[in-house]
């Protein structure tokens, strides 16, 4: 008998679950009906991951559990790797086994001005007063002297 270069759905699964749980077979079919992931097929329909196949998976799986990515930034990420690079599920796959930078720790005790935050953080006054609507960034303090902590400046570096 022929040895296979490829692996089964179910064989895929296996190969993955240690690195990933949680993994399920209808969330490797979900992914690729997202176009995500496109292995091949056998004539009778069955899928074939090769290689290749599985670490773009793996990076996939990596993005959205390490960097709380969405699918559709994955894919435009993915897209914009191939647009560059011919090897690019061995770059997602390295881009994605690094950690994701890492927040610093709010300062304690920052007291800043809706202008002294807005300087700060490059949000303009009406994007951190829209955000605060929104219940994400909450200024303190007494009407004639709001002020925000360190907490929304974390906040606002983000956006």
């Amino acid at each position: 008998m022929a040895t296979r270069n490829y692996q089964s759905i179910g064989e895929v699964l296996v190969t993955i679950k240690t690195e990933f749980p949680d993994i399920t077979i209808s969330k490797i079919r979900f992914l690729e009906s997202e176009g995500l992931i496109q292995p091949e097929r056998t004539p009778s329909g069955y899928r074939k991951f090769y290689e290749k196949d599985v670490e773009r998976l793996r990076a996939i799986l990596r993005m959205q559990r390490d960097e709380y990515l969405p699918l559709k930034v994955i894919k435009e990420r993915l897209q914009q790797q191939e647009a560059g690079d011919g090897q690019a599920a061995e770059a997602v796959a390295e881009e994605a086994g690094e950690p994701a930078e890492e927040l610093a720790e709010p300062p304690t005790g920052l007291q800043m001005s809706i202008e002294e935050m807005s300087a700060a953080t490059g949000v303009d006054r009406e994007r951190i007063k829209e955000l605060e609507s929104f219940g994400l960034v909450c200024s303190h303090g007494p009407e004639s002297a709001r002020y925000y902590d360190g907490d929304d400046y974390i906040i606002l570096s983000i956006v």
